[in-house]
């Protein structure tokens, strides 16, 4: 007995069997809710989710963004302002900060000192009274200063004592609180590395984009010009872009020229990548549906190509920030970077280029200590940040 259907007479129209219930996922492979919460996750989440099991990457961004939020309010955090001058504590020495005194907790304090002259020598010798208990105030009420320039505020988070003294990290020739200048010298050495790595970014992704888009004689063009670029030592090459300044600039122009100087150096490398990766992704069947719907370069490469690497371009420039810092104190340190009244990590390194005033006062090559931590903390989270740039790894 034949037990097939039988078939449709020729020119008979076909019946389909179409089901109207929704599509069922877990009817089709079942998943346990861990596995569900992974197949459905934005790559976004993905990112997040490896970079938080790299620990050194977050406690680098913490630390990071500490810092960044703290150059917004400086002014608020110093214990000093910029310019005060103490001239009876000229080269005074940090300060320890005690609890108790005398077997009972005091809370913190720092002793007063009393400062003595070697004749022999001519150092200031600076010692401490133990009678003369200071404590620390904060949320206090201290030097004057306008916030950002523009608003009168006299609130500190930390002061010394009425009448008493503040130095955690020491003072400088002029009897300036060392520690309250790392604090503003933070605002421009932190900010010089974002915008310079803002303009390298915008020149290494319009340069290297076209090269590696459009190929020919415009990328043999940029690639010469990048290998001689990078076959120039960089130290005499920022010498001489920061020689061409003219002395006369007022200090926020002079800013901007550095700025400028550094991301015109730092591009080369984030082309060369932008380059690379545009050379294979060009060849991709959505580009090639893209430009016979009539899309432009511009558009191809702004709005398909650059956002499938941007997360690796975003840990590239995240490595470059450190170089930028480097750059700007290595400047500044030489007496070609920014001058004063600017003040930078750079700028108060100046004050320790004399070996005699490393011997006798090394508490001045502290702005030293910042400037590692950052750059550490920058190259963790780029590690980081380049390891979480590809999830499915």
């Amino acid at each position: 007995m034949n037990t097939h259907s039988p078939l449709p007479a020729p020119g008979a129209p076909l019946q389909h069997y179409v089901s109207t219930a929704p599509f069922d996922l877990q009817s089709v492979e079942a998943m346990t809710p861990e596995q569900s919460k992974v197949f459905q996750a934005s790559q976004l989440r993905l990112m997040w989710w490896k970079f938080r099991k790299h620990r050194l990457a977050v406690i680098s961004g913490i630390f990071l963004a500490a810092l960044y939020f703290g150059i917004l309010i400086c002014e608020f955090l110093a214990p000093y302002n910029l310019h005060t001058r103490n001239m009876d504590y000229i080269y005074s020495p940090p300060q320890r900060v005690h609890l108790f005194h005398d077997g009972q907790f005091v809370g913190p304090f720092v002793y007063g000192r009393q400062m003595t002259l070697d004749m022999d020598t001519l150092k200031r010798n600076y010692i401490e009274k133990k009678d003369d208990v200071q404590r620390i105030r904060f949320f206090c009420k201290g030097d004057s200063y306008q916030f950002w320039g523009l608003i009168e505020g006299d609130r500190h988070f930390v002061c010394p004592a009425e009448n008493g003294q503040l130095f955690l990290a020491g003072t400088d020739r002029l009897g300036r609180d060392v520690l309250s200048r790392m604090i503003y010298g933070a605002r421009i050495s932190l900010t010089i590395g974002l915008v310079g790595i803002s303009f390298s970014f915008l020149l290494g992704i319009v340069i290297g984009g076209l090269a590696g888009y459009h190929g020919g004689i415009f990328d043999l063009i940029v690639q010469r010009i990048i290998e001689v670029l990078q076959s120039i030592p960089s130290i005499p090459l920022w010498l001489a872009l920061a020689a061409i300044m003219p002395i006369t600039w007022s200090p926020i122009l002079i800013y901007f020229g550095i700025t400028v100087i550094l991301g015109l150096l730092d591009w080369t490398g984030l082309a060369r990548a932008v380059r690379s990766k545009l050379l294979a992704l060009r060849e991709e069947d959505y580009v090639l549906a893209a430009q016979l719907m009539g899309a432009r370069s511009s558009r191809i490469i702004g709005r398909h190509l650059i956002p499938g690497f941007m997360s690796h371009l975003i840990a590239t420039a995240t490595i470059s920030i450190p170089g930028m810092i480097l750059g700007e104190t290595a400047l500044s340190f030489l007496g070609l970077g920014l001058r004063a009244p600017i003040t930078s990590w750079g700028i108060l390194l100046t004050e320790a280029r004399s070996v005699s005033v490393i011997a006798f006062y090394p508490w001045l090559l502290l702005p030293m200590l910042p400037v590692i931590l950052v750059i550490m903390a920058f190259n963790f989270l780029g590690d980081g940040l380049r390891d979480a740039a590809d999830p499915y790894k």
